[in-house]
């Protein structure tokens, strides 16, 4: 008799709920964690990714412990943290906030981090944390400008999204282009598989 798996993406990214989709696997619920994702005290932006991840599995693990549906579920929690050297940039929320982050990448090279933990039906909580180098072109202040206006930056962190027009902002990638878009498939997908989770059981019904 085979058991139910039922999957809890503690996310509410649409952009993580669609890379799942992408590998073919569909979250049962998604449950966004609220968490206060403020930098420790020096803490340094791989760290920052892997707290944040753990903290937000845990606390959607808090939240499901009374009702018995969802319990012995696998929860995938993520965060992603962009950072030029140890500085960390925050998640864009103000037109001064896109300014000041796309003028800080204009020409440089940064690095993104994403956290990935999975919490399994048994208890076991197992993490990944992921790093992709990227350059940006630099980039004039009309250019800026009219990527402010576009909007795309609110709520990004870095105050850019790579799917979007700042795709055309890349000049060199290394590492996992879905880590940039905010959720490392490669090894989010690894994580399930390697606990038990049936990762490719819709497969056959995948459209072309």
């Amino acid at each position: 008799m085979s058991i139910l798996q039922k999957l809890v993406l503690a996310s509410g990214s649409p952009r993580r709920i669609e890379l799942l989709q992408q590998a073919g696997i569909e979250p049962d619920r998604v449950l966004p964690a609220d968490v206060d994702e403020t930098p420790q005290r020096a803490e340094h932006p791989r760290s920052l990714a892997k707290r944040l991840s753990k903290d937000k599995a845990e606390k959607a693990l808090a939240s499901l412990k009374n009702e018995e549906d969802y319990a012995p579920a696998f929860i995938l929690a993520a965060d992603t943290v962009v950072a030029v050297g140890r500085r960390i940039l925050p998640k864009a929320e103000t037109i001064d906030d896109a300014i000041n982050c796309l003028g800080l990448l204009s020409g440089r090279s940064h690095r993104v981090y994403s956290g990935v933990c999975l919490i399994t039906p048994g208890g076991k909580l197992r993490q990944r944390l992921v790093e992709t180098r990227v350059r940006f072109k630099r980039l004039p202040r009309e250019e800026i400008d009219a990527y402010v206006a576009s909007g795309e930056w609110r709520g990004k962190a870095g105050g850019y999204a790579v799917q979007g027009l700042a795709g055309s902002f890349v000049v060199k990638l290394v590492g996992s282009y879905t880590n940039v878009v905010g959720l490392p498939l490669y090894e989010s997908v690894a994580l399930l598989s390697g606990e038990g989770f049936k990762a490719h059981k819709n497969w056959h019904v995948a459209r072309p």
